[in-house]
């Protein structure tokens, strides 16, 4: 199934340099899915995410909704292991 046009857009963020400290969570969370993944909640302000056959946890950001510069970095070096720039 092709990318939606905004969870592509999320992606090109997660993907731009500088990293953008501007990204909604919400958004990143249907990135994921986008790309087959499956998210739950975890403890406290945890998300699991399951993707790549690997597990890998996430605090959701609070108070705001936007995810700083290091968790997307976070994300990026996962997606770019896993050659899902592409995608």
């Amino acid at each position: 199934m092709p990318m939606r046009r905004k969870d592509r857009k999320t992606l090109d963020l997660i993907f731009a340099r500088p990293a953008s400290g501007n990204i909604r969570w919400s958004d990143i969370e249907s990135m994921f899915k986008s790309l087959g993944a499956e998210v739950s909640e975890a403890e406290g302000s945890r998300v699991r995410v399951f993707l790549f056959n690997e597990i890998r946890v996430f605090h959701r950001p609070h108070p705001r909704p936007t995810t700083d510069e290091g968790a997307v970095g976070s994300i990026r070096k996962w997606l770019e292991e896993h050659n899902a720039a592409g995608e």
